[in-house]
């Protein structure tokens, strides 16, 4: 029987699942994807159907392997990379879910993180976890499921129930029901999690109400967990690799020396800058999270957290119906020379990083009687911009290292406006790499490195090769003065849920 020769990367995202065959040079030999429902029971809240999410990532990973015309032998690992945050419990006998998944982008537990900010908790919580007390992860969402649905907390205290992120629902799915397992990633951003000692934290726990029965075991990023079931494609497969979304990305992007950084602009935006084998503490509002931990090897990287980018393209899209499609906001965008005067902040679920703000809300500011739709067009892209930038601005204050270049990768990387943008607002060239599916691509790095399809990390950085490199081109002054304006919109979005 001839060698397994490519790898299968499952790509869970928060709006969409895909499923891609990977080459040894990193090429796409097939991908697909399939989207499932966004459910907003209340104004703040995002559910998803844990059934939508695995029905939708099985399909996929079938329709790839067909794409690609390859028996489940071909292929020599999978790897998993994952929304994270994203809350699912489920009964362990039956693995029937007692909730929908709660999003990471769901704001219910907002009241409940601003108690324990009042009562002292979060500089504790940030020493032992790097995260802030905010709604976005994990940890408020499982003890909103065991509060609020009916037997559920004394299920779990009976050891019942089982906690997981999207990767941990998937490998059970996956290993029917036989592994109920995690990595350093994604448990590193649930607030139960020690990322120095690298254990599940009994102080965290207990803070929480969270029973440690409930929770999977933690293993590297990089290593064989267990094997796709008889009954699933592709049977028999080594199940390789997990890392949460923006940790894969970063290791996709070849980002293994401290001070690289990139940029996913997906759903969200998401910057990571590596920092070595050093968790650095922020002092300007950022995240300290773990980026991967391989081969006995705990690495580490500062995170911040735009909640609202491409997202909000697809509301100009589907809520508003400015444009049809990315492509013709991209062209209007890109047909005017700026905005107009007009700033919009897609705070639509709250302010992420550094403001950690769950009561902001969107805000469009410098409307005037010739405010078209092109100006819309062209201020949905400065904001991601603009967020990015205040990002970086933080990055580099903590870590004491300036940028020499931003990677940039996801769907929104394809905008040309938006990538000139970015780089005349940073003053610092924005590179895109020529593959920018750098999560999945990630994830089967991950697993094809446990496998030995890929030696070492040199085999890595050797496949990374640049598209396209966006210089700036724009007067610093003027990028100043913007950036002000900018700011000013920003306070107005602020604090509006609340003082309303």
């Amino acid at each position: 029987m001839s060698k397994p020769r490519y790898v299968l990367a499952l790509d869970q995202g928060t709006t969409s699942s895909r499923a891609i065959v990977f080459g040894r040079a990193g090429e796409i030999i097939a991908v697909a994807q399939k989207e499932f429902p966004q459910i907003y029971p209340q104004p703040g809240w995002v559910e998803h159907d844990p059934f939508a999410i695995w029905s939708s990532q099985n399909a996929t990973a079938i329709e790839a392997l067909s794409k690609a015309n390859l028996a489940t032998d071909a292929i020599a690992a999978v790897g998993v990379t994952n929304q994270r945050e994203t809350t699912l419990v489920w009964d362990r006998e039956t693995g029937k879910p007692v909730y929908n998944a709660i999003v990471w982008q769901d704001r219910r537990t907002s009241d409940y993180c601003a108690r324990l900010k009042r009562e002292g908790a979060e500089p504790s919580v940030t020493e032992k976890t790097g995260l802030r007390i905010d709604p976005y992860f994990s940890g408020t969402k499982i003890r909103w499921i065991l509060e609020n649905v009916s037997g559920a907390r004394a299920r779990a205290d009976a050891g019942k129930l089982a906690f997981g992120t999207v990767d941990t629902w998937l490998l059970w799915q996956l290993t029917s029901g036989r592994k109920h397992v995690t990595d350093a990633t994604n448990a590193s951003r649930t607030l139960l999690y020690n990322i120095r000692s690298g254990d599940w934290d009994a102080d965290m726990l207990k803070l929480l109400g969270v029973p440690r029965s409930m929770l999977p075991d933690v293993r590297s990023s990089s290593e064989v967990y267990g094997e796709v079931s008889a009954n699933l494609y592709p049977a028999g497969a080594p199940i390789a690799g997990i890392a949460g979304d923006q940790q894969a990305a970063l290791f996709g992007q070849a980002c293994f020396t401290p001070g690289m950084a990139k940029n996913t602009y997906g759903t969200g935006c998401f910057l990571l800058m590596n920092t070595g084998e050093k968790a650095v503490p922020s002092r300007n509002n950022l995240l300290t999270t773990i980026a991967w931990r391989v081969g006995g090897k705990t690495e580490y990287a500062l995170e911040g957290s735009v909640f609202i980018a491409g997202a909000a393209v697809q509301w100009l899209r589907d809520e508003l119906q400015l444009v049809k499609s990315a492509r013709e906001l991209d062209e209007l965008a890109a047909s005017v020379p700026n905005a107009g005067g007009l700033f919009l902040v897609p705070a639509f679920a709250g302010l992420g990083a550094p403001h950690w703000d769950p009561y902001a809300r969107g805000t469009a500011v410098g409307i005037t009687r010739g405010t078209n739709r092109a100006h819309f067009c062209r201020a949905v892209i400065e904001a991601i911009a603009f967020q990015s930038a205040d990002l970086i601005t933080c990055m580099e204050k903590d870590s004491g290292i300036a940028l020499k270049e931003l990677r940039v990768d996801g769907g929104a990387s394809r905008s040309q406006p938006l990538m000139q943008f970015q780089a005349d607002l940073l003053g610092t060239p924005v590179v895109r790499p020529k593959s920018v599916e750098t999560t999945a691509l990630g994830a089967a790095y991950l697993a094809g490195l446990a496998v030995g399809y890929w030696e070492s990390r040199d085999d890595i950085t050797r496949n990374w090769a640049v598209d396209t490199t966006f210089k700036p081109a724009r007067p610093k002054a003027e990028m100043h003065a913007l950036r002000a304006d900018w700011e000013r919109a920003l306070e107005r979005a602020k604090s509006w849920e609340k003082s309303g």
